[in-house]
């Protein structure tokens, strides 16, 4: 129930949050299991917020292990379809876990589900592919050895910003990898190392690779062109959007930053805490409006997510 609930957030606030999203092969979007999708890791739990949300079919995540340290937090999660994965630095007596998240992650290949799994391992807000890790090799050769027809799927995820509102998003969809693409007759070090080889080769050409100072690179990869007289109709929409939605924005923006020092989770904490409290903050503009500007004020706080749109056209685009 809570994962529906979320995803439906998600979703009526995904074109508040993204200015754009470009899909190579949208038709992937409706797919069914069982599937792994194989992705790189630029943005920490957002990537998995958009994998989930654009998704037809319910999916699954791993995520870093430290983030279940708390009975609490660990039920959440749990109940956001999100299991743990456990590294060396993160306590070697918790590495028994990943058997058990393995061993989840095929029950749900076998009811012919979705898992999401990050292959660099570790989130880094850069433009660019980094070495793979073996749990990806491991978890799909496992899933084959018990002859589940589990097929992979490299996914390439691209953002315009790592620290900017509004989101230019590129997905890039590789070739489906299976079985028999993996030469059973070699030993187990070999073919991990074959699938990591065949993962890279397809990830490589969708992450768009961008040194951080390349500022008009990015412009010219990731931005969305406003003609003038678009921005000229949409001048007055989008600075009431900015005055309804500066008092939330801001303000939360400041903690964050002093919290998380703009580090590689920031945006995604921005955007975490936008999708829970923006509901929130929309019904209290409805009361204020109407009780301000009776049924004039309430049509504008209604329209508000109208603002927004209008208000991402006038915005950067880039870092």
């Amino acid at each position: 129930m809570l994962y529906k609930l979320v995803k439906l957030l998600a979703r009526l606030q995904l074109p508040l949050y993204a200015r754009e999203i470009r899909i190579n092969r949208p038709e992937l979007l409706q797919l069914k299991g069982p599937v792994l999708l194989a992705c790189n890791h630029p943005n920490s739990f957002l990537d998995s917020v958009f994998i989930d949300t654009l998704f037809e079919q319910p999916v699954w995540s791993l995520a870093r292990g430290d983030a279940f340290k708390k009975s609490g937090v660990r039920s959440i999660l749990h109940a956001l379809k999100i299991y743990p994965v456990y590294r060396t630095s993160e306590g070697a007596e918790n590495l028994h876990i990943n058997y058990q998240t393995f061993e989840a992650c095929r029950l749900i290949f076998k009811k012919s589900g979705i898992v999401t799994i990050f292959s660099e391992g570790k989130c880094i807000n850069e433009w660019r592919l980094r070495p793979l890790k073996k749990g990806t090799a491991r978890l799909a050769m496992q899933a084959w050895s018990d002859g589940i027809p589990l097929r992979v799927l490299p996914v390439a995820l691209n953002y315009s910003s790592y620290h900017r509102y509004g989101k230019n998003l590129i997905i890039h969809f590789g070739d489906f990898i299976e079985s028999s693409d993996i030469d059973w007759n070699e030993s187990e070090g070999k073919r991990h190392q074959s699938f990591n080889e065949r993962l890279e080769r397809s990830l490589r050409t969708g992450v768009i690779e961008l040194h951080r100072s390349d500022q008009a690179g990015r412009k010219h990869t990731f931005s969305v062109p406003y003609s003038s007289a678009w921005k000229s109709i949409t001048a007055l929409p989008a600075l009431i959007g900015w005055i309804l939605h500066a008092p939330l924005y801001f303000p939360m923006r400041a903690i964050v930053a002093i919290a998380s020092r703009y580090n590689d989770h920031f945006d995604s904490i921005i955007a975490g805490l936008l999708l829970l409290l923006y509901p929130i903050y929309w019904t209290g503009l409805l009361f204020t409006g109407y009780s301000l500007a009776g049924w004039y004020g309430l049509s504008v706080a209604l329209l508000s997510p109208m603002w927004i749109r209008a208000l991402l056209a006038w915005l950067p685009q880039t870092d």
